[in-house]
């Protein structure tokens, strides 16, 4: 299939979708921000170019001013809690995770506490009470906590309906998912082919219609390849022109 061929599609779904009244949400999640990098800086000044609300979930443990200071002065970014240190935390042979129950007593929600008035305070104007866990991974004791320590919202991987999303489901406690991701970790960890993103994006406005919920897009600037960058730059380019999407910061997502 041939580059054109598989923005076509999109394009062609997005016409569908005006046709008939219809619209959806984005919304971009990077994740494992610590420190201003050369990649960080080149995700934002993409962003910035194309005018696409950014949610960098920052670990709170590694970061400092100088992050702060990078981001000093843009309003299209929002700042989300990823854990506290994204250490692991399972045993061997586990899947990888830090906001489990392999801890006593209250650690990991004194530690969520921490991270949560540590951005908080680094980042007063574009912190959101959101918890993106390391590994999109989080034990559903743990959730049930959070409200306590101020989030508003949480973000995993995946559709928020599924068996996995309903049992994270609290009281006060939104789940703004990401749905399609850009790496193929088990495989060259670089770029996905861009013809299955972009199949990955159209299954998942088929579940979307008219603010019933977003399609959520998770990068790692850190381990970005060229086919990345570029895989963003098309996407922006087709989707900020077209009627039937717009990008969205997730605080216009927390509470809707």
């Amino acid at each position: 299939m041939t580059s054109e061929a598989i923005w076509q599609a999109l394009i062609d779904r997005l016409d569908q979708m005006q046709e008939a009244g219809e619209s959806a949400d984005f919304w971009l999640r990077d994740d494992d921000a610590v420190e201003p990098t050369a990649a960080l800086h080149r995700l934002l000044d993409l962003t910035d170019r194309f005018s696409v609300p950014l949610t960098l979930a920052v670990i709170p443990a590694h970061t400092d001013a100088r992050l702060e200071r990078c981001l000093a002065g843009r309003r299209d970014i929002s700042v989300a809690v990823h854990g506290w240190s994204h250490e692991n935390h399972a045993p061997a042979g586990e899947k990888r995770q830090e906001l489990g129950s392999h801890r006593q007593g209250g650690t990991v929600s004194d530690e969520l506490r921490a991270g949560y008035a540590r951005l908080k305070t680094l980042f007063p104007a574009s912190f959101v009470p959101l918890l993106v866990p390391p590994w999109n991974r989080i034990d559903a004791e743990i959730v049930a906590g959070l409200g306590a320590i101020g989030f508003r919202a949480l973000s995993v991987f995946g559709s928020e309906r599924s068996g996995k999303a309903t049992a994270l489901l609290r009281p006060g406690l939104q789940i703004i998912n990401t749905h399609v991701d850009v790496i193929d970790w088990r495989g060259t960890r670089g770029c996905r082919d861009h013809a299955q993103i972009v199949r990955d994006i159209l299954a998942r406005l088929e579940q979307v219609v008219n603010g019933t919920g977003s399609v959520g897009i998770l990068t790692h600037h850190l381990v970005h390849d060229e086919n990345v960058w570029a895989f963003l730059s098309k996407l922006f380019e087709v989707t900020l022109t077209h009627p039937a999407s717009r990008w969205r910061k997730v605080s216009d997502l927390i509470g809707r």
